[in-house]
């Protein structure tokens, strides 16, 4: 390492995010990184003998920034994750430590809601099962490919109208779609029909879309109660966190047919859904990348040496988390 990369500020990366895989040239002209993932050293050691000192981390949504790591990171002032989600950081620690957060915001908001329609579009119109249908030779001698159904008319339900669950309205509100939701807090700029309980919301629709949070209270918010509540035509979407699911009660769900579909952007064991889901032509699954888009990252990749530029030279973070 030369003497001019001794003189950029440190970071330690935990995961490490795909933006930084993609941007590792331009982010190293930035700044110097300690990669725990390339050490053979267990992740206590390598930080309890390398980064008692860093003052800043860059960390993915799939790592867990427990107390734990956060003990042998002394020295830390500052975590800025690539996530727009929070359930993987121990925020309690954090602000009893001292350490400013800074993370995506609503900066996906719009990459999320045009994927959660897709996958809606998808498991109505059928696609993706119309693509295998054809690229498999069935065409020919199975000519009555099943019907799909029609997105314009469908009652949306959105559970969790915070910034992803309002760009998800707005966009199936131009397809003609009604939309009423169910959240935390009751919306009073919004129009849409507010109900008290998911369950309520489940009955007066036929399609929900997850857009919440994963907390204590949301894990397995849609359990077989709500499924059954949707009916058998009801489409479940969910590009939220896969355990906003029950997965197990999904697949049952689905396989009896108390269900129509589901598109189905997270799971509650990834990289490894339900093997059950992939033999299923009325669900549709992505790999968790909702978010990741050539733009997005750009976008992200800026965000991040924005938030660390500043905590570097003393000015207000770009995206720090607000205060509870």
């Amino acid at each position: 390492m030369g003497s001019g990369d001794e003189q950029l500020p440190e970071i330690v990366v935990l995961g490490p995010p795909v933006v930084f895989a993609l941007y590792d040239q331009q982010f190293s002209s930035r700044f110097r990184f300690l990669r725990p993932w390339e050490s053979e050293e267990p992740l206590p050691q390598f930080l309890a003998s390398r980064a008692r000192s860093t003052q800043a981390a860059i960390c993915s949504g799939d790592f867990s920034l427990s107390a734990a790591v956060l003990a042998n990171l002394p020295s830390l002032r500052l975590v800025v994750t690539s996530s727009a989600g929070l359930n993987h950081i121990d925020l309690t620690e954090c602000r009893r430590r001292g350490i400013a957060v800074a993370y995506a915001g609503n900066f996906f908001s719009p990459d999320v809601a045009d994927l959660a329609v897709g996958l809606l579009i998808d498991v109505l119109r059928k696609v993706s099962a119309g693509n295998r249908f054809v690229k498999n030779g069935l065409w020919p001698n199975k000519p009555d490919f099943p019907l799909g159904f029609k997105l314009g008319g469908k009652r949306v339900g959105i559970v969790g109208l915070g910034s992803i669950g309002f760009e998800v309205a707005k966009r199936l509100k131009a397809f003609g779609c009604g939309i009423s939701y169910y959240s935390r807090k009751k919306k009073p700029f919004v129009s849409y029909t507010s109900y008290s309980t998911i369950h309520e919301l489940a009955s007066n629709c036929n399609v929900l879309v997850l857009c919440c949070s994963l907390t204590e209270q949301t894990h397995h918010l849609v359990n077989r109660e709500v499924m059954l509540a949707l009916g058998k035509d009801g489409v479940i979407v969910n590009i939220a966190r896969g355990a906003v699911i029950d997965e197990k009660e999904l697949v049952a769900c689905l396989l009896r047919g108390e269900i129509a579909g589901a598109g189905l952007d997270v799971f509650e064991h990834e990289p490894r859904p339900s093997p059950e889901l992939y033999q299923l032509n009325n669900v549709v699954l992505s790999p968790h990348n909702a978010v990741l888009t050539e733009e997005s990252m750009e976008g992200l990749y800026q965000l991040i040496c924005g938030n660390l530029d500043a905590f570097f030279t003393g000015k207000p973070l770009l995206s720090q988390i607000p205060d509870e």
